[in-house]
Formats: C-alpha cells, sequence, structure tokens
C-alpha cells in the first residue's frame, strides 16, 4: 500500500491511496470463509460452502467493504502518523463502483487543513484582572444570612415579616361572616406563610398580629391566582381552588418565628466544620474568605472573556478550507445540508470554528492537559455547591464524590464537566503565562467595568 499527500490549495490537500493484492487478498478470503461459517445460504448446510460459491454470492459486496474500509483506515493512520490537523472528515473523490476484476486500486479522498496558529503568550502580553474587594456590608449580609439559616423556628408573641401563622381558618360571605354552607372550606389546622405571599399588601395585613387575634385576608389575592399554591393553603383541590375568590378569617393560635443562630461553638462547626473556626474574628476572616471565593468566579468569568477577545482579535483572522468544508458536510449530512442552506449554516458554524482552533493551539502551546483527577475535583465541587443549595454545607468527603463518580457516569455530563475543566486550566494558565495587570475593585465598579465591556461586545 502507498499513501501520499498533494496539495490542492493553501487550506486544502488530496490523499491518494494506492492499494494492491497482496494489501487485501488475505482479508477478503478471510471474510468469505467467516461468512460461509456462519451463515445460512439456501441449499448448503452451514459451514459446507465452497469458497468459488461464496466468491459468486458475496465477493464484490466483501470486497468492496474491505478495500473502503482499508482505504478509509489509511487515510486516518496515515492523518494521525505525519501529524497532519485535517478539519471534518476526509472527503471521497471520485466514488464509483469498484470493478471486480481488477487488482490494484486507487481511492482519492480531500482533505480541509486546519490553519497554523503561532501561538505567543509571555510577558509582552499584558490583560487586565478584576479582584472584587470584600467590605463590611458584604461581612454582615453573609453573616445574618448565615444565622438565620442555621436558626431554630420558636413560639413568637407577634407576626414579624418571617412567621409562619397557625390557626383556624374558615371562608366568609360577601358580608364578611363565616359561610355556613355544606361545601364552605374550614381548615382547622391552618398553617399560612406570609412572607412568601405574591400580593404584599396581603402579606402586610398580618404584622404585629398577637395569638387571639383576627385576620381577614384574601387568599386568592395572596397567592396571586396560583391555583396550587391556594389549594395547599386551603386544603383543597386544584379545581376548587381555582374557583375560590372570596376572604377568609384566621384566629391565630400559635406564631412561630425564626430566632437566629447565637455565634459559638457549635454554630461555627455547622457552618465551616469541625475545629475550623474558634472566635468571632476568626469568623469574620472565614466569612469574607468565603465571600471571595463566592465573588472569584465572577473575576475569572470576566477575565475569561477579555483573554477570549484578546485571542480571537489576535489570532481570528485565519484563513479557513470553507469551500471544501461545505462540500464535506453536504456528503456527510444531507438531511441537515443542503445546497440551499449550506453557506447559512457554515457562515453559522465559523466563528465556533475558530474559537476552537484557537483555544486548542493555546493548550498546545501552554501545555494544558485534563486528568481524571481534574474532572473528579471538579464534579466534587459541583456535588458539594448542589448539597449547599439545600443547606447541606458539610457533606463528608465519601458522600461528594460518590455523588461526583455518577456525574462523570452520564456521557453529557462527563462531556459539559470536561469543556468546563479543560477551558478553566486554559485561562488559568494563560493568566500565569502573560503580565496580569491586577486591580482590586468595589462590587459596584466591578459591575460597570462588565457592564462597560457587555456595551462594546454587542456594538461590535
Amino acid at each position: 500500500m502507498n499513501i501520499n499527500k498533494e496539495p490542492l490549495s493553501d487550506t486544502s490537500a488530496k490523499i491518494v491511496v494506492s492499494i494492491e493484492e497482496a494489501d487485501y487478498k488475505d482479508k477478503v478470503a478471510a471474510e468469505l470463509k467467516k461468512i460461509g461459517q456462519t451463515h445460512t445460504i439456501p441449499g448448503f448446510r452451514k459451514g459446507h460452502v465452497s469458497i468459488a460459491q461464496l466468491q459468486r454470492l458475496f465477493g464484490r459486496q466483501v470486497k468492496s467493504d474491505i478495500l473502503n474500509r482499508e482505504s478509509a483506515n489509511a487515510v486516518y493512520d496515515y492523518l494521525k502518523n505525519e501529524k497532519i490537523a485535517a478539519l471534518g472528515s476526509p472527503l471521497a473523490l471520485d466514488v464509483k463502483e469498484i470493478n471486480l476484476n481488477d487488482k490494484d486500486y486507487t481511492f482519492e479522498y480531500e482533505i480541509a487543513l486546519a490553519p497554523e496558529l503561532d501561538i505567543k503568550l509571555d510577558k509582552s502580553v499584558t490583560l487586565p484582572f478584576y479582584t472584587i474587594a470584600v467590605d463590611d456590608k458584604m461581612i454582615e449580609e453573609q453573616d445574618k444570612s448565615l444565622r438565620d439559616q442555621f436558626g431554630a423556628q420558636v413560639p413568637g408573641d407577634e407576626v414579624d415579616d418571617r412567621a409562619l401563622v397557625k390557626g383556624v381558618l374558615r371562608q366568609l360571605d360577601a358580608e364578611g361572616n363565616p359561610l355556613v354552607a355544606e361545601d364552605a372550606i374550614e381548615v382547622l389546622d391552618a398553617i399560612v406563610a406570609p412572607f412568601v405571599f405574591t400580593d404584599k399588601e396581603q402579606a402586610a395585613i398580618f404584622l404585629g398580629k398577637k395569638v387571639g387575634d383576627k385576620i381577614v385576608f384574601n387568599p386568592a389575592k395572596a397567592a396571586g391566582d396560583n391555583a396550587a399554591e391556594l389549594a395547599s393553603m386551603l386544603h383543597v383541590t386544584k379545581e376548587k381552588a381555582a374557583e375560590v375568590k372570596s376572604d377568609f378569617m384566621l384566629t391565630v393560635s400559635e406564631i412561630i418565628v425564626a430566632r437566629p443562630a447565637e455565634l459559638g461553638e457549635e454554630f461555627y462547626k455547622n457552618v465551616f466544620g469541625p475545629d475550623k473556626v474558634h472566635d468571632e474574628n476568626e469568623y469574620r476572616q472565614a466569612l469574607s474568605n468565603m465571600i471571595a471565593g463566592q465573588l472569584r468566579p465572577n473575576s475569572e468569568a470576566l477575565f475569561s472573556n477579555e483573554a477570549q477577545d484578546y485571542l480571537l482579535k489576535t489570532y481570528g483572522d485565519m484563513k479557513l478550507p470553507v469551500d471544501t468544508l461545505k462540500r464535506i458536510l453536504l456528503a456527510n449530512d444531507p438531511e441537515q445540508f443542503t445546497a440551499e442552506n449550506v453557506d447559512e449554516q457554515m457562515e453559522k458554524m465559523i466563528p465556533g470554528l475558530k474559537w476552537q482552533l484557537i483555544s486548542d493551539a493555546v493548550c498546545k502551546a501552554l501545555d494544558v492537559k485534563v486528568t481524571e483527577d481534574d474532572l473528579l475535583q471538579q464534579a466534587t465541587a459541583m456535588a458539594r455547591r448542589q448539597f449547599a443549595q439545600y443547606g447541606m454545607y458539610n457533606i463528608d468527603d465519601e458522600t461528594a464524590q460518590s455523588t461526583a463518580k455518577r456525574f462523570l457516569a452520564d456521557n453529557n455530563f462527563r462531556e459539559r464537566i470536561y469543556d468546563e475543566v479543560r477551558a478553566g486550566k486554559m485561562f488559568f494558565s494563560m493568566h500565569n503565562a502573560i503580565a496580569s495587570d491586577d486591580k482590586t475593585v468595589s462590587l459596584d465598579e466591578f459591575k460597570a467595568i462588565v457592564e462597560k465591556a457587555s456595551k462594546e461586545e454587542t456594538a461590535e
């Protein structure tokens, strides 16, 4: 077998594969023998069909399949061994029926060549990196949020803006009297949470009320006419709730209020884990670190956008084998790509293709590699964030990693995690390779920078 490459243009080439009889003869014979042993052929016992008969019945198809397979594999091996970067799959040229009587064959393929990019990322390149300063207001807000979250629900004297109200709930008639009809709604063990009401005017009716008070409100208005929420409050079906528009009276029997957690060893342990925080000074520092960690992805995302913009402007003016790629698309997926839409579809694909080529070249220049440990670490972090959404901040390592492994077992999820890890490592490596202009800004200043960048991107 002989393979050589012939240039067609600056962005495409032809691969010529010459196959001699010795390259395929034994493989054809072996495949025919296998068919004779495994297939049921009318008029013959399995395994007792002569090679001549097999050749007559299956020779053309077997020879054709093997020649096409061998030539295609030869092209892929050649591209790999010669380190030729091709876009898309090789496109077979001059496809025609194989003459069974020939012994030697020539196959030709056109390939779309990826442009060579000379990526330079060193201290001669400078990009800004903005770190958001953690201020006292952020710390106070985080403190309040955590103390509320880890607080307790206790009986209260009056309804505040986070209270649950228990009591007997009765439907009223148009004059404001309790309905006595058989189908009148009455809930003896009602629990009402005014702080989740859609209508804040209805929620305000409850504020300051005490045990024994009678509160008149409109549940339908309170729920924003959401039948599901109203049904839950009134203990009726959604169909019946959809018909309810009247006022109700709640006779308050108990008020449950949220009491923030007190600072101390138990609270510190619940939030940060055992033996991490010991006093209020360490607590505030831990809060500052927590907030900084929460804000860091915003800084990294802005840097990533700045870096991507720089790379596209610097290296995006590349020459692509557009015509060859269009022919490949038409040949490989004729249902999606047609002569009428291929130009438009190609135009949509070009920005993504350029960024893929640039990011691949950056990863190669900076020796960025993604390991299985990287994937597990990212998936574990995702698992911890998922648990945190449900208030579970300190799950053990075994639970976090077992959840992460389930994530990675899903191929689609794994691919998404891989892309995230690769992009993160690429931009991190780029940040370290270039001369980073590090600046610390307030949250408001950071928002203004992001808004300005967004407007400039839209304008382009």
